[in-house]
């Protein structure tokens, strides 16, 4: 069963929203915002969030199955870096080659743009996640101490960055 990845657009806002709640439920440790902080959204904020930066989706037959997206820097020195925020892939198709796949479109998208540099936090506790990263070429720039809470609890974020262009 091969999954399309795609470049949501505002009229697909109801996907976003599918994927993103799934994201946030499936994986609450992983993610600095809440489904209950989302859930409450109204549909024109979903809409506005859909294409105010860009939101990549993968699918299979049709069904959200992973996202990624990217938050570019807005301050005119620092426009060739972005960030990659609200990352998942259902578990089943982890280790498929289908996150790569997500992160390439995302890359080439950013090439595209002007983007040089691609950034990240990912939790401490994710291992997967930051042994993904290294995979990718990415490389660890930092870590912030206690950088969210989770149930009482601080996790440190891992800062990963990525050239993507010279």
């Amino acid at each position: 069963m091969s999954a399309t990845i795609r470049l949501l657009s505002i009229d697909e806002a109801e996907a976003f929203r599918s994927i993103r709640l799934e994201a946030l439920r499936t994986e609450p440790a992983s993610f600095a915002s809440s489904a209950e902080d989302w859930e409450k959204l109204p549909d024109e904020e979903w809409r506005r969030r859909t294409v105010g930066n860009p939101v990549f989706v993968a699918f299979q037959n049709d069904v959200p199955v992973g996202i990624m997206g990217l938050m570019r820097q807005s301050a005119s020195k620092m426009a060739h870096r972005a960030t990659l925020v609200m990352v998942y892939l259902r578990r089943e198709l982890r280790g498929t080659g289908l996150a790569k796949r997500l992160l390439d479109a995302v890359a080439d998208y950013a090439r595209n743009e002007g983007i040089k540099q691609l950034e990240l936090a990912v939790s401490a506790d994710n291992l997967t996640a930051i042994r993904f990263y290294h995979r990718e070429g990415f490389s660890v720039a930092g870590r912030i101490p206690g950088g969210f809470l989770h149930e009482g609890r601080e996790i440190d974020d891992v800062i990963m960055v990525k050239r993507i262009a010279d």
